[in-house]
């Protein structure tokens, strides 16, 4: 298969391109691979990382609110479709995929007038821009929450999950908890408000910590690394079972030593959190399009896989939350059951079985 895909802007439209690239590798099938994305996103710096063949088109999102800027996005994405044809002509791609952000839009666009198979995956409970407005033009739209199917033609919907769950799903315990100073055998708590931290979890976590020093679980408590300066002067005297970084490299080989996870939900946290049976209290970030993580949450809370607070549930009885929660051996196994029965396991192979089915 030759393989054409963008996604951009922002990891959990990233992750899942690589991992059904990794995927398609592992299977033989894949012949070529082609990302598409744009220059100053996250992707310019993690895809060429990971040796993968990297393009791409200058593009910029739409503002919220009507800006003259809007009008130089439109200019942007019509002068886009030059060069995209340009690259699947020069290309030849048996199917192209999108994965969401405001670069595949180009790209998917100019695929569709060239009569190339195409496919889109929407990772959250709700629907994207760029994908609402793809689904009018694509052959298939692959879902990973049964939400959103009504956001896009039903003819053309299909549920796959996240690939990242397959990704994940077949990790195992090991000691890498004793790379921070924790016992990779005692139940541990993850507080984890994503690569670049969340204040309001930060400042939850600092004042849940005494509590959580005289508890019979360990808590890694990982800060992100643009606020570890400002968490770092509060963390005098830490109880021995506590420890603070900045940042956890691989963070998903960690998670099978987890017992609970604090954190966000967005796309690929929750897929790694199903994939492994993970429970969590999750606390959406306020600040996303359409409070998609919120959405998303609530899905998981709903089949009893996650206990949900927002920002402005949080307040002094959050240590006592978790505690208790740790402590109910029961409760944390039917949440491991539910998140398992919310996972996709497979959902690599469902994608590709989705593209395979396009292509003519």
């Amino acid at each position: 298969m030759r393989l054409m895909i963008s996604g951009g802007g922002t990891g959990g439209h990233i992750y899942p391109a690589l991992a059904l690239i990794q995927r398609l590798q592992e299977r033989g099938d894949l012949d070529a691979v082609l990302y598409v994305g744009t220059e100053r996103g996250l992707e310019s710096r993690i895809v060429p990382s990971a040796d993968i063949p990297f393009e791409t088109l200058a593009l910029q999102g739409f503002k919220r609110k009507l800006t003259a800027d809007n009008f130089r996005t439109v200019a942007l994405f019509l002068e886009s479709q030059k060069k995209a044809k340009r690259l699947i002509a020069d290309f030849r791609p048996d199917v192209v995929v999108g994965t969401g952000g405001y670069v595949s839009a180009g790209l998917l666009y100019a695929a569709t007038r060239k009569h190339v198979p195409t496919v889109i995956h929407e990772q959250n409970s709700v629907a994207g821009v760029t994908n609402k407005f793809l689904a009018h033009f694509v052959d298939k739209v692959a879902i990973t929450f049964p939400e959103v199917a009504a956001s896009f033609p039903a003819k053309k919907v299909v549920i796959t999950g996240n690939p990242r769950a397959q990704q994940v799903a077949g990790l195992k315990p090991n000691d890498r908890l004793a790379d921070f100073g924790l016992d990779p055998h005692k139940r541990t708590l993850l507080i984890f408000g994503g690569s670049r931290g969340a204040p309001k979890i930060n400042q939850a976590a600092l004042d849940a910590l005494p509590a959580f020093g005289q508890a019979d679980f360990q808590t890694l408590f990982v800060t992100g690394n643009a606020n570890y300066g400002k968490v770092k002067p509060s963390l005098h005297q830490l109880p021995a079972n506590v420890k603070v970084v900045p940042y956890v490299d691989d963070m998903p080989s960690i998670l099978p030593d987890i017992s609970l996870v604090v954190g966000r939900s967005g796309a690929t946290s929750l897929a790694e959190l199903t994939a492994l049976g993970l429970p969590s209290v999750l606390i959406p970030s306020p600040n996303v399009t359409h409070n998609h993580q919120f959405v998303n949450a609530k899905a998981l809370a709903d089949a009893g896989a996650a206990l949900m607070i927002t920002e402005p549930e949080i307040d002094t009885h959050f240590a006592q939350t978790i505690i208790d929660l740790m402590d109910d051996d029961a409760r944390l196994v039917r949440m491991t059951r539910a998140a398992l029965g919310l996972g996709t396991p497979d959902a690599s192979d469902q994608l590709i079985a989705v593209l395979q089915s396009v292509i003519k």
